[in-house]
């Protein structure tokens, strides 16, 4: 049979010229090549839908496309005296002797730039007084890749033949964690207290009554502040998991991505809390430098050491332009100085003047919002809305208005029925003052209608 493919017009029945390409050529490669796609368990996990991907992807869209209200994403503001700090530096490092082409051209250790890593523990020491040295810290491709790093290395299949799971005592959480494990039944998580606060405010806490930890758990993580709702665990709240973790004898990770020492995008009282016991996960995405990818772990010496043999195994190294542009903000403190000074306030103002804008908008809708109280977002519980979130988050596309819907941020919860879970939005503030007010006044104008 011949490649090109003919076939008679419908006016004269004269050929039609062969297709450009050959045609059913291309056919059987594509059936070969789904024929040789037969994935392993790891690969049939790691391409389903997840919803992470499904929020990055429609990120991806939305910033190609340049006309959605991106209010779904957690990209970062472009804060203009951050970036011209880095602009600054940037120039600084091209001006050096060989400054560029060493930035560029060299491999890091397989922990890290190691100038950074000395300044970062140079820096903690001398802020905090933590008792640690660069062996306690080792640098990842972003905080996503050293969590599910440290999940697997805690749980999963264990070398005994027992199975551990990582444990979420607070959810919501975050929607980056529910597919980081390597096999199934990884996480598991419990309920709330939730906290009614005023008319509108309400606020979730860690229900330590019914907070039970079996010997089926590897680690207790959580992140502060919490990426969807801007929670923010108490000081008491975080001591009180560490010392149950440390009787169990399993680490107490802490998701730093957005809290302090850095950026601090905290709006409350919360100190910077560190242990032997504590894994403590930092990045420098939020503090503006998401596209370059790097995250920090900060651990006992044998468990920082783990990660830098998985980078060695995963990435060779991790990256290095994010640790050479924050270096010397971090060498002189600068970088806690920023993070106090311009970082947070600037969140603050945009997390106050958008739950205002929902105030007024919402004044007659049974909706309640999460206290904010640090990250990005506002977590936003419609009770007894009349669709799932889900179709909310549809319609609200439609009208070219991107969010992102509650039921993806509760992982460890996924096959336990709480209405709760599809009442519930994350909305950013994160963008342009007159996007994040034009994201608000459709989000309200859809939802007034729904109850209506």
């Amino acid at each position: 049979m011949s490649d090109s493919f003919t076939s008679p017009n419908s006016k004269g029945g004269h050929p039609r010229p062969p297709f450009p390409f050959p045609f059913f050529r291309v056919i059987r490669c594509l059936q070969g090549y789904f024929a040789l796609m037969n994935l392993s368990k790891f690969g049939e996990k790691f391409t389903q839908k997840a919803g992470i991907t499904q929020l990055m992807d429609d990120l991806g869209s939305a910033m190609a496309g340049g006309d959605m209200l991106m209010l779904g994403g957690g990209n970062p503001a472009h804060i203009p005296e951050v970036q011209q700090l880095f602009r600054e530096r940037m120039e600084a490092i091209l001006a050096e002797p060989h400054g560029f082409e060493a930035m560029i051209g060299n491999y890091d250790g397989s922990r890290g730039n190691e100038a950074f890593i000395e300044a970062l523990a140079e820096l903690l020491r001398n802020e905090f007084g933590w008792n640690i040295t660069p062996k306690n810290i080792a640098l990842t491709n972003g905080a996503q890749s050293g969590l599910f790093y440290l999940f697997n290395l805690f749980a999963g299949d264990m070398p005994d033949g027992s199975k551990k799971k990582i444990l979420f005592p607070l959810t919501p959480e975050y929607i980056g964690y529910a597919d980081a494990g390597l096999s199934e039944d990884f996480f598991t998580a419990r309920r709330p207290s939730i906290e009614l606060i005023g008319d509108r405010l309400f606020k979730y806490h860690v229900n330590f009554q019914e907070l039970e930890v079996g010997d089926d758990i590897g680690a207790i993580c959580v992140s502060r502040p919490t990426n969807p709702t801007g929670n923010v665990l108490s000081d008491e709240e975080i001591l009180h998991l560490n010392a149950i973790a440390e009787e169990k004898g399993i680490p107490f990770i802490i998701d730093g991505a957005y809290g302090t020492p850095f950026p601090n995008i905290i709006y409350t009282d919360a100190q910077p809390i560190w242990s032997s016991n504590t894994v403590l996960t930092m990045s420098l995405s939020k503090f503006g430098l998401p596209n370059l990818r790097t995250g920090i772990v900060i651990a006992r010496e044998e468990i920082a050491s783990a990660i830098g043999d998985i980078n060695g195994v995963m990435n060779l190294a991790p990256g290095g332009l994010g640790a050479k542009l924050a270096m010397e903000m971090v060498r002189n403190g600068e970088i806690m100085r920023i993070s106090r000074e311009i970082i947070q306030p600037f969140y603050q103002r945009k997390a106050f003047q958008t739950l205002e804008l929902f105030e007024q908008e919402l004044a007659n809708v049974p909706c309640k919002i999460h206290k904010p109280e640090g990250a990005l977002f506002l977590w936003l519980w419609f009770k007894d809305l009349p669709i799932t979130a889900t179709e909310l988050y549809e319609r609200l596309k439609e009208r070219n208005t991107l969010i992102v819907p509650g039921s993806y941020f509760f992982p460890g919860l996924e096959h336990e029925e709480w209405p709760h879970k599809h009442e519930c939005i994350r909305v950013t503030y994160a963008q342009d003052d007159a996007v994040v007010a034009e994201g608000v006044k459709v989000i309200c104008e859809e939802v007034r209608r729904l109850y209506r």
